[in-house]
């Protein structure tokens, strides 16, 4: 078995819908009510949620964007390239890795209504990271980019938006 098939059985992991794969392997106990969270989440929210995040240089991590600052943490494999887009244009990329001297760093926060992807940055390995996400992680938090209106909005990033969406 390699070593992408066993990550995926050994931890359990699931097909993702931005690409990839992941495991949920937190969420507190503890909820913060809708009135104490900012207008923009609808409903309770836990205080915290944390998952594994799978990714292969096969695929990649589609633009999407949440409501939350969202941590990832590197555990092994190659680096992973997270792009990013600013509501005011600006395009940002960090790679999240153990290369500290080509400027890599092990964990890395994507600011919260960011749009970003991301992308294993070898050929032909994967990426191990973790993901942690404060508040807790809720799917009506979670905005899939379309390739056209992400295009309309920063045309000058198409490429880019090309690359990292699927429709």
């Amino acid at each position: 078995m390699n070593t992408i098939q066993k990550l995926i059985d050994t931890l359990e992991l699931e097909e993702h819908p931005e690409g990839g794969y992941f495991k949920e392997t937190y969420r507190s106990e503890e909820i913060i009510p809708e009135k104490e969270l900012p207008e923009v989440f609808e409903g309770e929210r836990n205080c915290c949620t944390g998952i594994y995040f799978l990714l292969t240089s096969d695929t990649f991590s589609a633009f999407h964007k949440i409501h939350q600052d969202e941590m990832w943490h590197f555990y092994e494999g190659s680096s992973l390239t997270i792009h990013m887009i600013y509501s005011d244009g600006r395009y940002e990329k960090q790679e999240v890795g153990m290369n500290l001297e080509k400027g890599e760093r092990p964990q890395f926060t994507v600011p919260k209504e960011v749009w970003f992807a991301a992308e294993v940055s070898e050929p032909n390995s994967y990426s191990l990271v973790g993901c942690t996400v404060s508040p807790g992680f809720d799917f009506r938090d979670f905005e899939l980019a379309e390739r056209e209106s992400l295009t309309k909005r920063f045309y000058n990033h198409g490429d880019i938006i090309s690359k990292f969406t699927r429709a």
